[in-house]
């Protein structure tokens, strides 16, 4: 079986560089995890007033509020299957920052050729990706519609309030490293936050993620 990120890009993912196509290729039937680590070169932040709304979004792993420059991160993407059936990678990011340790919990899953992202420690948010490939082999992701989920309350999340993310990764050959390039932006306030970075990958042998990296809730609703 195809990997959900084969499934979303269809013949574009054979444009991946193959070093991207084998860290996207993770997946039950894979049996491997990806477990990245590396150094974020510097992680920023928007003006003053992004602060409280990044502050907001730490309560649930959402986003993080701190800046820095390299600052050791950890990524770890473990596949497993979710209460409800489906096959789910995890993205969870850890951050050392100056001694204080943030993390950043996301979940995704493939519906047909999409893939949603759920963010957060409950999986409050829905998000749909859309992934593209540039013409160096390196991925493209861009959020797109959001959705709120918690208990009977659902809506689609306001785009005024919150951003949008663009991410490139690419693979250098030189140094044999992944690189990242993340911006979240809000329409009408710019820019919110970002980072850019580089790490290494190693693969292990996995057929579930370990319950530390899983949600403390499962969101049905897509």
């Amino acid at each position: 079986m195809t990997s959900m990120f084969e499934r979303a890009l269809v013949e574009d993912f054979a444009r991946l560089h193959p070093m991207l196509q084998k860290r996207f290729g993770i997946g039950l039937d894979s049996g491997e995890a990806c477990v990245g680590r590396g150094t974020m070169v510097r992680i920023r932040r928007g003006p003053w007033w992004t602060v409280p709304f990044l502050q907001v979004g730490r309560l649930r792993n959402i986003l993080i509020p701190d800046v820095g420059t390299d600052v050791p991160f950890r990524i770890e993407n473990y596949p497993y299957l979710d209460p409800f059936g489906r096959e789910t990678v995890t993205f969870v990011r850890e951050y050392d920052i100056r001694g204080r340790r943030r993390r950043f919990d996301a979940t995704m899953i493939g519906v047909g050729d999409r893939i949603i992202d759920y963010l957060g420690t409950h999986q409050h948010l829905a998000v749909d990706l859309d992934l593209g490939v540039d013409d160096d082999g390196a991925l493209i992701l861009t959020s797109d519609a959001q959705r709120f989920y918690e208990g009977p309350v659902a809506f689609r999340f306001p785009m005024l309030f919150s951003g949008r993310a663009r991410l490139r990764e690419r693979f250098d050959d030189r140094d044999g490293l992944f690189h990242i390039d993340l911006e979240v932006r809000n329409s009408r306030f710019g820019f919110l936050f970002g980072y850019q970075g580089s790490f290494a990958c190693e693969w292990v042998p996995a057929t579930d993620a370990p319950e530390r990296l899983k949600p403390k809730r499962h969101e049905a609703r897509t």
